[in-house]
């Protein structure tokens, strides 16, 4: 399918959130995708993976995940200034404001015409981790985590208990999880720690290691594995036509 791309300044308790929307051109009403970003925010690889998405017949929203704490409409490089400003942000921002930003764009989902009931989450890195958090809202049928970071080093700011992984058995909905072997963010004692605790709290989920680094999924960078990211694409497609079809 053709796609068409909107933009769309959404209210949320913290401020104004700039969500960047992708949808299938022809007419219809589809289900939607909330697409976490990585710490550079909306950027070229990023608009192009929401794009592919929404080619699929899904609606796509990629919010600007440190609204907060940047300009409408900042994009970060690519480089050591940007990613040095990312991770500053990802350790300024506690994880409710991100919980009560999927909740508004739950609500700005439902409230559009095109859109159906149903809605999951996909992120790649830091946005790997917000999708899983987003699932432990109920309106998320399913979470597509690409390579998801700090899940297993408790990092992120939060209220006392709060953490992402410590409340993976309030989940409803299913959970796949992909990793690179080979990803220095996310080691093998990391990524042992994350499946121990999804099998201890008997949550719904698969789990794909690949022989990759970190952000192989971008297209941008000496780490891109092409065939990978067309395979983790594909495998997205799938999970989220099974369970929000």
């Amino acid at each position: 399918m053709k796609v068409t791309r909107e933009v769309h300044d959404v209210a949320t308790p913290t401020g104004v959130m700039r969500t960047y929307l992708y949808r299938p051109e022809r007419e219809g009403i589809f289900p939607s995708l909330i697409f976490y970003s990585e710490i550079f925010q909306h950027t070229g690889p990023i608009s192009r993976l929401a794009t592919a998405l929404a080619g699929h017949g899904f609606v796509v929203l990629v919010p600007e995940i440190f609204h907060e704490l940047n300009a409408l409409g900042t994009v970060l490089g690519y480089d050591d200034v940007g990613k040095d400003k990312g991770n500053a942000d990802k350790h300024s921002k506690p994880l409710e404001s991100h919980d009560s930003d999927t909740v508004a764009l739950v609500d700005f989902a439902r409230a559009q015409a095109f859109c159906s009931c149903q809605i999951g989450a996909i992120g790649v890195c830091i946005g790997g981790h917000l999708a899983f958090r987003a699932a432990l809202n109920p309106d998320i049928r399913g979470a597509f985590c690409l390579y998801a970071t700090d899940l297993h080093s408790n990092a992120l700011p939060s209220q006392p208990g709060n953490q992402t992984l410590m409340r993976c058995g309030d989940i409803q909905g299913e959970l796949q999880l992909v990793f690179g072997r080979q990803d220095p963010h996310v080691p093998v004692e990391g990524r042992e720690l994350i499946y121990r605790e999804l099998n201890a709290q008997e949550c719904n989920f698969s789990w794909t290691e690949v022989n990759a680094e970190h952000a192989f999924m971008r297209d941008e960078d000496n780490r891109y594995d092409p065939e990978l990211a067309l395979l983790m694409c594909q495998k997205a497609v799938a999970f989220f036509k099974r369970v929000l079809l």
